[in-house]
Parts: structure tokens; C-alpha cells; sequence
């Protein structure tokens, strides 16, 4: 019997290319994936259970397995105010680590930003920092934390600043100092994920973006 996942944000860049390969991966016979809106694919491993995210306590039984991979992520524009991207960024994730820590799910694997600081003076570092020091309070029997920067990738939306920070990074990173804000493609960070998930190791383990993709 192979393990049992858990993938939030499975919409979005990161969480749509980890669902599909954690599906091809012999490792795991159950991807579970709740969603507001149905996925684009089907696969005979994958449960899609629509939900409102606003009442997860009414969704405790989709939070048992063995690795719940946190992906969700939203942007101010879209969300319409910082309260109601941090509801998605911060509250929600936060409330899914609660219920998966309590139903014993052993693996927090958490997508997270370059720069998450919560004494940050930006309210979207700020909420990242805040994010990560809460789901760490838990104790899980092992939190996994990717920092990477800017996410390239084929998006069902278009993210104006992000498609000009596509543009314009990779020359700035190759300024000194800055390599740790280049930016990468989101099926990259959802490999790393995968195999994180694979690993052997234990307790707290944090990736930032220069030291896992040179």
C-alpha cells in the first residue's frame, strides 16, 4: 500500500504540476486534492472533492494520510485586499495544519516565498513569516519549507507584474546578491517537493531558493 497525500492549491502552478506527478509516482497510491473548483484532469488515484475553504472543519476526513503538501496562494489584486489574500495565504493553510496535525499526518511540506519574515514591513513577507512560525509550533513529526522567488509557469490568469518580473529577473540576478530572487518554474519547485516527501530526513527542514535550484 502506498502512501497517502494531501494537496491544497492543486488549482494553482505549483499545486497542479505536484498533483500530476505525485499520481505517475509509485509512492503513493491516493492523491487527495480538494478544490472550490473541479481539476482539468482526472487520474485513477486522484480524489477531488469540491469544498468551501471558509468551513474546513465541516472537511476533517480529506485531512488523513501521510504528507499534506501546502500550496495555496493568492495575490492582493485578486483577493481585493490584503485581509482577504492573507484569509487565503495564512488562515486557511493554517487551519488545514490543524486538522492534518491532528488527525496524525506525520509531513507539513509548505510553499513559502523567498524573504518570509513575519517582523517583515511587507504584509505579503510578513503573512509568509507568520505562516511559517505557526505551522513550525505544531510539531509535526517533519515540516518541510520552500522559499523559492518569482514562479514562471503557464497560469489559467494573467499576473501583470509577474509576467514582467518574468522578464526582467533573470538579468538583474545575475548581479551579485541577488541570485537568491531569480525566479523558477513552478514544475521545478513541485519536483522538489515530491522528493522531499520521499526523503528519509526528520524534523525541520527549510529550502531557500539559492540553495536548491543553483
Amino acid at each position: 500500500m502506498g502512501k497517502v497525500a494531501i494537496v491544497l492549491g492543486a488549482t494553482g502552478l505549483v499545486g497542479g504540476h505536484l498533483a500530476k506527478l505525485l499520481c505517475r509516482s509509485n509512492e503513493f497510491s491516493s492523491i487527495i486534492c480538494p478544490t472550490r473548483r473541479k481539476l482539468n484532469f482526472e487520474h485513477k488515484k486522484l480524489h477531488n472533492p469540491q469544498i468551501n475553504f471558509d468551513q474546513l472543519e465541516k472537511h476533517r476526513e480529506l485531512f488523513k494520510g501521510d504528507c499534506l503538501f501546502s500550496c495555496l496562494g493568492t495575490t492582493r489584486k485578486q483577493a481585493g485586499s490584503i485581509a482577504a489574500q492573507r484569509k487565503v495565504d495564512y488562515d486557511y493553510q493554517l487551519e488545514a495544519a490543524k486538522i492534518a496535525q491532528f488527525n496524525q499526518v506525520k509531513h507539513f511540506l509548505l510553499v513559502s516565498s523567498s524573504g518570509a519574515n513575519s517582523r517583515s514591513r511587507s504584509p505579503y513577507l510578513k503573512m509568509k513569516g507568520d505562516l511559517e512560525e505557526a505551522v513550525i509550533k505544531l510539531e509535526f513529526s517533519k515540516v518541510t519549507i520552500l522559499q523559492p522567488s518569482l514562479l514562471l509557469g503557464a497560469r489559467d490568469h494573467i499576473r501583470l507584474a509577474e509576467e514582467l518580473g518574468a522578464k526582467l529577473l533573470p538579468a538583474l540576478c545575475l548581479l551579485p546578491g541577488l541570485k537568491s530572487y531569480k525566479p523558477i518554474e513552478g514544475k521545478d519547485v513541485a519536483l522538489k517537493l515530491l522528493n522531499s516527501s520521499l526523503s528519509q530526513q526528520s524534523g525541520l527542514i527549510r529550502y531557500r531558493l539559492d540553495e536548491v535550484f543553483p
